[in-house]
């Protein structure tokens, strides 16, 4: 096989276009989550806690050329963000899994009759009683 054709076929595969369509569903979703707590949610964070901008916080070490910079504003900030976009996605998901239509339960299982061999069992009773 050629690895043309054997790439084809891989590329062709189910599994891999609805990943390819989830990726870039995925990238236009998170734009608009991104939008959401950038414009809307953290403003109001900021309103709340006093306009205080977390990516100034900062600790220096050291003196001169050998300064070192501890930025840990700034990873309280992602994770800040980071937080707000997992609620965002759950509450997303947890919609949508409402909109979908509950599967139908399953029918029961009739009861299974007696097995060829119980029969013939009971015919060969049936027939030594006689």
């Amino acid at each position: 096989m050629s690895f043309a054709k054997e790439f084809k076929e891989f590329a062709m595969k189910g599994n891999v276009l609805d990943m390819a369509v989830g990726v870039i569903i995925g990238g236009a979703f998170g734009k608009i989550v991104s939008s959401l707590v950038d414009d809307i949610i953290m403003p109001l964070v900021s309103v709340v806690t006093g306009n205080v901008d977390f990516t100034t916080l900062a600790v220096e070490f050291g003196e001169g050329d050998f300064a070192a910079k501890l930025t840990y504003g700034n990873f309280i900030q992602n994770v800040v963000d980071f937080l707000i976009v997992a609620f965002c996605i759950f509450c997303c998901i947890k919609a949508i899994n409402k909109l979908k239509k509950p599967e139908a339960p399953a029918e029961p299982e009739a009861p299974a009759g007696p097995t060829q061999e119980e029969l013939l069992a009971e015919i060969r009773d049936l027939l030594a009683k006689k």
